[in-house]
């Protein structure tokens, strides 16, 4: 098996296997796959620790408002009124306005934050010091283990524009978020190595070899369009110095790996 150490530009993410007569239309698809599904446990650790703290989401016409408005207006947030934390809920106010404030008691709370912290701990960069590689399964596990965490707290479910079930259930709306510039769509996933495109219509071993050993460092990045500037930014093989004369009209860029 080839292991590869993916990346996205400098940063390490996670270890993974690959025979080298693998397709690389299969193994871009699943290293992207991979990549996004690490996405959306942290999105999911990042939201649940808020939901340990402040409860469930506000209606999203209730957000941001101070306490004489809803009252002005004669809002209700008639889904917290269902969405009752096992147990019974402690206030908390949120300050940015986002939570209702009926957080999960102590014992519930403990629930959500141990089940955060194993879920990080299956998608971690540390396990590629740790030599471990990441599957597709290990990061099912992780989002089933957030799933049934969620179900424990909150056996009645959540608000159904509560950011937790939206990811949940796969209706995330990340338009506009640094979190949606993050992900990379499977058809425009790209790997490079050695500053050479794995291109999808070869196999892995017709650039690594026949040596089922080889460990090679594959960055991942999306396809670039021509004369996207934006994109040639988010390039991993792009010169910072190069760039900035190209950006002032100087037309030889040059190109490097990092």
């Amino acid at each position: 098996m080839v292991l590869l150490h993916v990346k996205r530009g400098d940063e390490s993410q996670f270890l993974l296997q690959a025979p080298g007569s693998t397709e690389l239309e299969e193994l871009t698809v699943q290293v992207a796959r991979v990549y996004n599904g690490r996405l959306k446990v942290q999105r999911l650790c990042s939201e649940m620790e808020e939901l340990a703290e402040h409860g469930v989401f506000l209606p999203p016409n209730m957000q941001g408002l101070t306490d004489d408005q809803i009252e002005e207006l004669k809002l209700k947030d008639e889904w917290g009124e269902k969405c009752v934390p096992s147990g019974g809920a402690v206030f908390k106010k949120d300050d940015i306005g986002r939570r209702n404030g009926q957080a999960p008691n102590e014992k519930m709370k403990q629930v959500l934050k141990k089940t955060i912290e194993e879920a990080k701990a299956i998608i971690s960069k540390k396990q590629v010091e740790a030599g471990v590689c990441v599957t597709m399964e290990m990061v099912k596990d992780a989002l089933d283990q957030l799933r049934g965490a969620v179900m424990i707290v909150y056996p009645m479910g959540l608000p159904p524009y509560d950011p937790i079930r939206m990811e949940f259930e796969n209706k995330e709306d990340l338009s506009g978020t640094q979190a949606g510039l993050n992900v990379i769509k499977e058809s425009e996933a790209q790997l490079w190595w050695a500053a050479k495109e794995l291109r999808r219509t070869k196999k892995l071993s017709d650039y690594v070899g026949k040596n089922e050993k080889t460990k090679i460092i594959a960055k991942i990045q999306q396809r670039l369009e021509e004369n996207d500037d934006d994109a040639c930014l988010n390039s991993p093989w792009a010169d910072n110095t190069a760039l900035k004369r190209h950006f002032h009209g100087v037309k030889d860029i040059k190109w490097r790996p990092r």
